[in-house]
């Protein structure tokens, strides 16, 4: 019993090409929740058979939209520094390769917070020490893969 709503079967084959294929686990959970949801499975047997919760299943069947593929997106896909633009990114990588001494500090090593203080000197950015560790291990993670591929 499709849901109402969802008879394409364009719309249907769109969102199976997604589950198939998007390199986003959270985009293809959304569309094969769609999809449940089209074959007349509740919100309880999709979380079920999903894995996830009951109100997880119950946003994506009412906020997602078979045909703004853009609509099973959600906001975590964005990355945890958008205040950080490229510039700031390839800046703290520049940085973070050469001793503070070079830039006339006293201590010999730099950790999160003297990168977070030192950048936002020089760009106006404010990001913790955390959210600045975060972008060098991504970075550095992406790197180091790249390079034994």
């Amino acid at each position: 019993m499709p849901a109402r709503g969802f008879p394409f079967l364009e719309q249907k084959e769109r969102l199976q090409t997604l589950v198939r294929g998007n390199d986003c686990p959270r985009i293809r959970e959304h569309a094969l929740i769609l999809l449940l949801q089209n074959d007349g499975k509740t919100y309880e047997e999709i979380a079920n058979f999903i894995g996830c919760g009951y109100r997880t299943v119950a946003h994506w069947c009412v906020h997602g939209d078979p045909d703004k593929l853009d609509s099973l997106k959600d906001k975590r896909q964005q990355g945890n520094h958008r205040k950080a633009t490229e510039q700031y990114i390839e800046l703290l990588l520049e940085v973070v390769e050469l001793p503070p001494k070079e830039f006339g500090y006293a201590f010999g090593r730099w950790t999160g917070e003297r990168l977070s203080t030192y950048l936002e000197q020089q760009t106006g950015i404010k990001l913790s020490s955390k959210q600045i560790s975060r972008i060098l291990q991504k970075k550095t993670t992406f790197i180091s893969g790249q390079s034994t591929a």
